[in-house]
């Protein structure tokens, strides 16, 4: 049996897979059972890690730092192309108070740890490990490591050693403080829900139908593009139903005549203004215009040839090529106008309504192939996860920080990919990944890292516990959790009266913790919290990636 023990405690390929995929699958599992409704999930990869390695089945040093590191560009990379494309829009409107709140828990979780450090003296490296397991975050950690690594050339175990006798409390303490947080403001969900109905009337969605009789003289025999140059507002109208009865399809040089009917998609916010301008709205469903205009057909088209990533709706020339009619653009659950200059992207579905032949010349110019869109695009990811890590390894020098500063292999892929997933369709640079195929390469880089963390840290794991006051750490990361996110939460409450169910989602997101927004959503019974979470996730992980790599920086320098 000497072969099987070589194979567990020993060196090479079959060894290092072995240990790995041992520790991934465990983890995992165990990462599946919950305990009062609360579980870690894929962190327990960290601490079956570090129990193979307290009893001596551990990797090469080299193979474990590469397989670490590339694990983690494949987990910070795929969260970006994930988020990039609510990134910049997540500013807008209520989103830039709820970032700058969400801000403002990250910068109070520094300070804290800060604050803790000059108190007891502990070492600000093993601080920074505190910190990131106290907030539940991972990219975090591999930002430290990465810094301390590139100015000292050696690793510090005593980051990961505090990152994981942190995390397990900070998980808890995130949820704690939510449902302190309820019991403080005697907070009743039947109130929350009338708020959340009465916002929902208020909500101005992205586009929306109006029947509307065109009763204005001044819109008589005009062209429709002649109507949108004098109303100047964007705007689409889809069938008009003449006086006669007769029911077109609508393109721009479509003569408008009183008395006839339209269908008008427009924003909430510019709907009111444009029915004004043209006439007075009727009560015509969509329904009853669909039983109108037999000949006419409503199909939805999703875009799935990379040829056309970037195109302009005005580009295809549908209009007056087909005789169709594209009335809505769906990207990733929101429908956007169809105006002439919106760029296409892979993915998008778009609301088409024509004739029967003309809508199945469209399917096959547009593609309309699920299949198409579950091929991978990888000469995209890596293009992406190359120039990550080019910029990751540019130094920048800041006006008072005495070391230059990189972005390294967290911060530079994840920046990379929220620009691509942005930009990219700009470019014709197909960037589209399935939900599930992000899920898969998320999954797969954090399982790696975290697995190849515990491996490294192990062997002094139950010594700095147990001898060396680690214990105290546990105490330190719950302060660092719970101090940020009740001061915050009260002053949103107070201040700027933050709907429960929108704060929980906040909550979660400034601690970049899944497990906190299962609960939330679970108590919630709405998509609320996860709007929340959605909004500041992105900013929150650069910011948290950014502070670790400062205070390493700081105390490393």
């Amino acid at each position: 049996m000497e072969w099987l023990d070589s194979l567990i405690f020993g060196e090479g390929i079959a060894h290092s897979v072995l240990i790995l995929s041992a520790v991934i699958a465990l983890g995992v599992f165990l990462g599946k059972v919950k305990v009062a409704g609360i579980s870690l999930g894929v962190t327990w990869i960290l601490f079956i890690g570090i129990l193979f390695s307290h009893f001596g089945m551990r990797m090469d040093p080299h193979t474990l730092h590469f397989v670490r590191e590339f694990g983690l560009i494949l987990f910070v990379y795929s969260i970006g192309l994930q988020v990039g494309p609510g990134f910049f829009s997540s500013f807008k409107k209520g989103g830039i108070r709820l970032n700058m709140l969400a801000s403002a828990i990250v910068l109070l979780g520094v300070a804290t740890a800060y604050v803790i450090h000059l108190i007891t003296g502990i070492d600000i490296t093993t601080m920074v490990g505190i910190l990131s397991g106290a907030v539940t975050n991972t990219p975090g950690l591999g930002a430290a490591q990465q810094t301390f690594m590139d100015m000292t050339g050696g690793n510090d175990e005593t980051i990961t050693l505090g990152y994981a006798v942190a995390y397990p409390l900070g998980v808890v303490g995130i949820i704690l403080s939510i449902i302190f947080i309820r019991w403080i403001f005697r907070i009743r969900f039947d109130e929350e829900d009338k708020t959340v109905a009465e916002n929902d009337q208020r909500a101005a969605r992205e586009a929306e139908l109006a029947s509307v009789l065109i009763v204005n003289p001044m819109v008589d025999g005009q062209k429709v593009v002649d109507v949108k140059h004098t109303i100047n507002r964007p705007f689409v109208i889809s069938r008009v139903l003449r006086r006669n009865g007769k029911i077109e399809i609508v393109n721009a040089e479509t003569v408008l005549h009183e008395g006839d009917r339209i269908l008008l998609v427009a924003s909430t916010e510019h709907m009111q203004p444009i029915v004004n301008l043209v006439g007075r709205r009727i009560e015509m469903s969509h329904k009853d215009w669909e039983e109108l205009d037999s000949q006419f057909i409503s199909r939805r088209v999703i875009i799935t040839k990379p040829e056309l990533n970037g195109k302009r709706i005005g580009d295809l020339n549908l209009r007056k090529g087909f005789g169709v009619t594209v009335t809505r653009v769906n990207r990733a659950g929101v429908d956007l106008i169809a105006r002439h200059d919106l760029q296409l992207q892979m993915g998008d579905r778009l609301t088409v309504v024509g004739r029967e032949m003309a809508i199945k010349d469209i399917t096959r110019l547009l593609g309309n192939s699920m299949l198409r869109l579950r091929e991978p695009n990888l000469i995209p990811i890596f293009i992406g996860i190359c120039l990550g890590v080019l910029l990751g390894s540019i130094p920048f020098v800041l006006p008072g920080v005495p070391q230059p500063i990189k972005l390294g292999l967290a911060g530079g892929p994840l920046v990379v990919s929220i620009l691509i997933s942005r930009f990219g369709p700009h470019y014709k640079l197909v960037t589209y990944t399935t939900m599930s195929a992000n899920l898969m390469l998320r999954e797969i880089g954090i399982s790696l890292f975290l697995a190849c963390v515990g491996l490294g840290a192990g062997d002094g794991f139950m010594q700095t516990i147990v001898y060396e006051g680690g214990y105290r750490w546990i105490g330190y990361g719950f302060i660092i959790t719970v101090v940020p996110i009740l001061l915050v939460s009260i002053f949103a409450r107070k201040v700027y009266k933050t709907n429960y169910y929108m704060l929980m989602g906040l909550i979660a997101g400034s601690m970049t913790d899944p497990p906190a927004l299962a609960y939330s959503n679970g108590l919630a019974g709405n998509d609320m919290p996860s709007v929340g979470y959605a909004t500041v996730y992105p900013l929150t992980m650069f910011l948290r990636v950014l502070t670790a790599q400062l205070l390493i920086i700081f105390a490393v320098g």
